[in-house]
């Protein structure tokens, strides 16, 4: 997974399965770009016993966000506020900032995502994303 993901992978995660004749198996799913699919290939083929890949084509529709950073008792972290047509759907606390808080704190992590999301939604109703807003993410 480590390797897939070092060579462009925007995701892989595995599965347990019954395969033919009930024999088990792992299913490992990779999701990348249409530029990294041969370096994918390579590495599953190197790295695994399997004598095929099959490809699945998928389109994909994206929210656009906009991360800010919020300060909580724990300290600053991130959080992605999803929109569509510019209504905000989602709010969510960025996990390395909040693992980060809640380890250094000896709380646990989802008391520090909890703090993150409700600052977070303070801040939304001040209306003050803008002054918070550091970057778009496509």
């Amino acid at each position: 997974m480590e390797q897939l993901l070092s060579a462009g992978a925007l995701d892989v995660f595995t599965q347990s399965i019954g395969m033919k004749k009930s024999r088990p198996g792992i299913l490992i799913t990779v999701i990348c770009p249409f530029d990294r699919v041969t370096t994918c290939e390579d590495i599953l083929f190197r790295e695994t016993s399997t004598l095929g890949i099959r490809h699945r084509w998928q389109e994909r529709v994206i929210l656009s966000r906009k991360i800010a950073e919020v300060e909580t008792v724990y300290g600053k972290a991130r959080v992605k506020f999803a929109e569509r047509d510019a209504e905000i759907l989602t709010v969510q606390p960025e996990y390395e900032d909040c693992a980060h808080l809640a380890r250094k704190h000896h709380v646990p992590l989802w008391q520090v995502q909890d703090a993150v999301r409700d600052t977070a939604l303070a801040t939304l109703r001040k209306d003050e994303l803008t002054k918070l807003e550091v970057a778009y993410e496509s």
